[in-house]
């Protein structure tokens, strides 16, 4: 056990590198791999303590929320609304931010999450995730503001996913390396199992949902064929993979190599996903891990939201990958 860095060990060895450290960030950090220990093991035991299937209601997304939705989201804002580092909280599931009860005035961070990526897959046990990401305030001794979160992601301090599936892993980043930790039950601490990950240079897997081929620009299409062709060597091996929780795609895609998309088409020319709780946490870890990700013509991290809940494409993965489906959108003419 000598050997083993536990997450709350590796937190506070980077810390110590730092002479401006205060702890805080620390305890941040802390808290929120605690709250997904504790979605861990309310989605592991989903099917016995009645918590699958629908509330019946819509998120401010639009989108029919699931009861561990709830669960999730409540956990995250429950275990930071107390931290006294912590200004405000915006999450995908609610409509506008939250100011914290102990660091509304002078709390120095900001944090942004998507509860449960993934979660339509509940019922039918496929790997979903929690994803996060850190701001530091531009401006303390006052409440939070709208404007706070609009800031693009290369002013992010830290972001990273935990993904629930045959074993739970906590991934993240501050920027300079991006190390993975398993979820170990019986000690109940994540350890460190994937230090220093980088992203293979390779094209493994793509991961599109084929389905809005027929929505799809031309430059899209042709990336994908390109690529499904197999006739370039790059491509040669390349399977397609989409499972349709974008966590565990970008997941397998960071270990294996590969690329995801979910670009712009007709139906949604403004894109799907969202850039404060998905696309910017994702492109700050794949950035660090050696990749890149794009809007298709734009890297996410100089994006600026307009709103809490901006909607972007996302094409993120190998660098190779990704600037040459840039190519193909400029070669073909975009949508």
């Amino acid at each position: 056990m000598a050997d083993f860095i536990t997450l709350s060990r590796h937190i506070l060895q980077r810390a110590r590198q730092h002479r401006e450290a205060t702890g805080d960030f620390t305890i941040l950090l802390s808290h929120i791999a605690t709250a997904t220990k504790v979605v861990s093991r309310q989605v592991s035991r989903a099917g016995l303590i009645n918590v699958l299937g629908k509330t019946g209601e819509t998120n401010v997304q639009g989108e029919e929320v699931q009861k561990l939705d709830v669960i999730a989201n409540d956990m995250l804002i429950g275990l930071l609304d107390d931290l006294p580092m912590v200004a405000a909280l915006a999450s995908e599931e609610e409509d506008d931010f939250l100011p914290t009860r102990a660091g509304r005035l002078n709390g120095r961070y900001l944090v942004c999450f998507d509860p449960l990526d993934g979660s339509t897959n509940i019922d039918v046990n496929v790997t979903i995730g929690t994803i996060f990401s850190i701001f530091r305030r531009p401006e303390v001794g006052r409440e939070a503001r709208l404007q706070d979160f609009l800031q693009p992601g290369s002013a992010l301090v830290a972001a990273g996913y935990a993904v629930y599936g045959s074993s739970t892993m906590f991934v993240y980043t501050t920027g300079q390396a991006v190390d993975g930790f398993t979820l170990d039950p019986g000690v109940g601490e994540y350890l460190l199992s994937h230090p220093d990950m980088r992203l293979p240079d390779r094209a493994k897997c793509i991961s599109a949902n084929v389905s809005n081929r027929a929505l799809w620009s031309p430059g899209t299409r042709a990336f994908v064929d390109l690529v499904t062709d197999h006739a370039e060597p790059r491509y040669k091996k390349t399977t397609t993979r989409y499972i349709g929780s974008l966590v565990a795609d970008f997941h397998r895609n960071l270990i294996y190599g590969g690329v995801f998309l979910y670009p712009a088409d007709s139906a949604s020319p403004n894109g799907k996903l969202r850039l404060l709780y998905e696309a910017q946490p994702l492109a700050m870890i794949i950035e660090a891990a050696g990749g890149a990700a794009s809007d298709g013509r734009r890297r996410i991290l100089d994006l600026v939201p307009d709103g809490l809940h901006t909607r972007v494409p996302l094409i993120i993965g190998g660098k190779a990958d990704v600037e040459r489906f840039e190519a193909c959108e400029v070669e073909h003419g975009g949508t």
